[in-house]
């Protein structure tokens, strides 16, 4: 079975999707065959890798109304062992018919569960909300990863995610813990970070990674070009960091 792990904050803005899709790039590189999964309706992971949503016939939406398979919407990236379940935004309106649906918290799960392809690891990019689509993430998932942006507000919310995650373990998916606490868009310039940084590591005491993302305009251009930072700029500051902490997240899960 693949370690699956879904990264999440229902704070927008905090680098999350920059994280999945990094992630999967250079887990995919460290030779793990890999599958990053769109479950965003902004679908910024699937434009950030340079796929054309208009040109897709099949996503994600497909899948969770159980209209296809995990198997037949995965396209092979541009990376090798590098694989995406594209997104597009009518993902959004399947969460409202799903409201009333049968096993609507775990569509995402039993996909992955029926999927052939023999995956090292599963990345989901959730939405920043927490929203339907959000649960199924945490219940198909062995871990969670939390990007939290190095500013004043970044810890503001964060209870009701890990309440959330706790009623996920309680009903649905005793198994579920929190990988760790990615600080994002650090600038070590100013003392806010540093501060915030230190409040991070009180409220995660352990779970907070050593290495963390600085603030790096490299990091920003890349999905413009529908690339992901190793690929658009191997050597900048944006990229050794991803590299480095996909080390640690690799260290983390044992694979």
């Amino acid at each position: 079975m693949p370690i699956v792990i879904t990264v999440t904050n229902q704070k927008g803005g905090v680098g999350k999707t920059t994280t999945a899709v990094n992630l999967a790039y250079y887990t995919a590189k460290a030779g793990k065959k890999t599958l990053l999964i769109d479950f965003d309706p902004q679908g910024n992971a699937t434009s950030g890798l340079g796929i054309d949503k208009q040109s897709l016939e099949q996503a994600m939406v497909d899948v969770i109304m159980e209209s296809t398979t995990l198997d037949q919407v995965t396209l092979q990236t541009a990376y090798k062992d590098f694989f995406l379940a594209p997104t597009v935004p009518n993902l959004a309106n399947a969460e409202v018919e799903l409201a009333q649906a049968d096993r609507r918290f775990s569509r995402l799960k039993n996909a992955i569960d029926s999927s052939q392809a023999n995956y090292d690891i599963i990345i989901i990019d959730s939405p920043p909300s927490l929203s339907l689509l959000t649960v199924n993430g945490l219940v198909a998932s062995n871990y969670v990863l939390l990007p939290v942006q190095a500013e004043f507000y970044a810890l503001e919310g964060l209870g009701q995610l890990l309440d959330a995650m706790k009623l996920v373990r309680k009903g649905m998916n005793p198994t579920l813990e929190l990988l760790g606490v990615l600080p994002t868009m650090m600038d070590s310039r100013t003392t806010l970070s540093g501060q915030v940084h230190e409040e991070i590591k009180k409220h995660f005491p352990g779970k907070v990674f050593s290495e963390v993302i600085p603030r790096n305009i490299r990091l920003a251009e890349a999905p413009s070009h529908g690339l992901p930072i190793g690929a658009y700029d191997r050597f900048s500051k944006g990229a050794r960091a991803y590299k480095a902490f996909t080390k640690e997240v690799l260290n983390r899960v044992s694979i």
